[in-house]
């Protein structure tokens, strides 16, 4: 079997990172929309979160990714004993995660759970896909935070849903999917069928951004509960 091939090349990212905290042991930044976590194979594809911060930080490791088109929170361990620490509490999922998206259409019900194992499948990569048979379980909250009717290019009506989603697992593009699985994908995303129809209005970002983290400070033993706005 061939190699799969990744021929993505990331845009120019001109946002800067939000260093929200800091101390001698991590740091927890607001990454921006369209910035790679890590850099890519591609020699074009080497500024990412963290290319920028190893430049200040030397030694950091990032505790976890977020997706390129995804903004928000995330963890960075500023040495190899935090960064096993912090990961182990996430192995462990005692770390909670929120985020909050905008969604095509107005969802029925005001909350409810996703539990829908999700696979890869070599010959659609980089999707996923539910898979009953060979996926790996996958469980996501979520609850409507207010329904949207906004107005489109061409003055036709756009139905969004803003919702607070809760991953309760980790997979790959696991809420984008469990959003796509229930008839509402999020808003910009472009593997999951989140991209409006031509003539009406588009977006220029996927609209999903990690918007709470609660963890225990690995050297103190502190409770940290950080919040970053959606800037959506």
């Amino acid at each position: 079997m061939s190699a799969i091939t990744d021929h993505f090349i990331a845009p120019v990212c001109h946002d800067e990172i939000r260093i929200l905290y800091q101390d001698e042991y991590l740091l927890l930044i607001d990454k921006p929309s369209g910035l790679l976590s890590l850099s890519g194979k591609n020699p074009q594809n080497l500024d990412s979160v963290h290319y920028r911060l190893v430049q200040d930080f030397p030694g950091c490791a990032l505790v976890h990714r977020l997706d390129f088109g995804t903004s928000g929170l995330m963890l960075v361990a500023r040495n190899k004993v935090i960064n096993a620490a912090l990961c182990q509490q996430f192995s462990q999922r005692t770390v909670s995660k929120r985020y909050e998206a905008l969604l095509l259409g107005h969802l029925r019900e005001d909350e409810g759970v996703i539990d829908a194992p999700i696979g890869r499948d070599p010959a659609l990569f980089p999707l996923m896909s539910i898979c009953e048979m060979s996926g790996k379980p996958a469980r996501s909250r979520y609850r409507v935070l207010e329904r949207l009717r906004r107005e489109g290019e061409g003055g036709e009506p756009l139905l969004l849903t803003r919702v607070r989603l809760t991953p309760e697992t980790g997979r790959t593009h696991q809420l984008r999917i469990h959003c796509q699985w229930l008839g509402h994908p999020i808003l910009g995303c472009d593997l999951y069928g989140g991209l409006l129809q031509p003539g009406t209005a588009q977006t220029r970002r996927l609209m999903l951004h990690a918007s709470a983290l609660n963890f225990v400070h690995p050297l103190s033993g502190e409770p940290m509960a950080i919040r970053c706005a959606a800037p959506f």
